[in-house]
C-alpha cells in the first residue's frame, strides 16, 4: 500500500485546457482532447476516488480484486451471458448500436498519457476505471452517447460523481457555446439536470460490474437513485427539429 500514500500532482495546466477545450468545441467526436483536458485538470482526482473507495461498503473488496475492466467489456463471450432487461444486456445493444468499445476508449487515452509513470500504481488503476465506466454511465443515465447534447449531460453528471475539475470545465465550455444555438435555456436545463442526477445517485465507482450488469436495468437504475433524463430528452427533441428545419431550408 506504500504506492497508494504518495503525494498525487494536483497541479492545473489551464494552457493545456484551454487548447484541447477549442478544438474539442470545433470537433465534439475529437475524443482526444477529452483526455487532454483531463489531464490537464484532474490531477489528484483519482488518487481522492481511490481513498473513498476503500471507505465504502463494498469499495474495499473491488479495490482489492484491481480488476481491469477492458477485458470484461471487450470480451463478447461474457457479455453475451446478461438476459434481456439487465444493465449487461443494454450495455450490450449500446456498443452495437454505437460501434463504441472500451478499448477504443483505451487506445484514445494512450495518445495523450504516453509518459513515465508506473501503471501498477493504485491510482493509475483508478483513473483506468474511471475511464472504462464511462459508457456504463452512459447506459444507466439514459444519456446517449452518438448525440454531444448526451455528451455533455453526462459530463456534467460525471464532474457531480468524481470531483475531476476537467469534467465540470468541459460541462461550463459546452454550455457557453450553446447559448448561440436555438433552445439554448433547454440545453442548459438538460446538462443541469446532468449535474443534479449525479449529485443525487449512488456513488458509482465503488459498483461491482458483475453484479450490476446481472441486475434489471430498471431496478439498478432505482436502486442507485438515477431518474429518467426527462429535460434531457426534452431539449434532444427540440435540438432535432431545429436540426432538421436548418437541414430542410439549406
Amino acid at each position: 500500500m506504500a504506492a497508494a500514500t504518495a503525494v498525487s500532482d494536483d497541479r492545473k495546466n489551464w494552457g493545456e485546457a484551454f487548447s484541447a477545450m477549442r478544438l474539442l468545441l470545433s470537433d465534439p467526436k475529437d475524443t482526444v482532447q477529452v483526455f487532454r483536458v483531463m489531464k490537464a485538470l484532474n490531477g489528484g482526482t483519482a488518487q481522492r476516488n481511490y481513498h473513498r473507495l476503500l471507505r465504502t461498503l463494498e469499495g474495499g473488496r473491488v479495490a482489492y480484486k484491481r480488476e481491469e475492466l477492458v477485458g470484461k467489456l471487450t470480451n463478447r463471450e461474457w457479455l453475451s451471458q446478461f438476459a434481456p432487461g439487465t444493465v449487461g444486456a443494454a450495455y450490450r445493444a449500446f456498443l452495437e448500436r454505437t460501434g463504441f468499445s472500451a478499448d477504443g476508449l483505451e487506445a484514445v487515452s494512450k495518445e495523450v498519457e504516453r509518459d513515465d509513470r508506473d501503471e501498477q500504481t493504485p491510482y493509475a488503476w483508478m483513473g483506468r476505471r474511471e475511464r472504462d465506466v464511462h459508457d456504463i454511465w452512459h447506459t444507466l443515465t439514459g444519456y446517449r452517447a452518438d448525440d454531444p447534447l448526451g455528451e455533455l449531460c453526462l459530463v456534467a453528471f460525471s464532474y457531480a460523481q468524481s470531483k475531476g475539475l476537467g469534467w465540470a470545465f468541459i460541462a461550463m465550455m459546452g454550455s457557453l457555446k450553446s447559448l448561440r444555438e436555438p433552445h439554448s435555456g433547454a440545453v442548459l436545463r438538460a446538462v443541469w439536470e446532468g449535474y443534479r442526477n449525479g449529485r443525487n445517485a449512488h456513488w458509482l465507482h465503488g459498483e461491482d460490474i458483475d453484479a450490476l450488469f446481472a441486475e434489471p436495468l430498471d431496478a439498478a437504475r432505482k436502486r442507485l437513485n438515477i431518474p429518467r433524463p426527462v429535460a434531457y430528452e426534452h431539449a434532444q427533441g427540440l435540438v432535432g427539429e431545429a436540426r432538421t428545419w436548418l437541414a430542410a431550408q439549406a
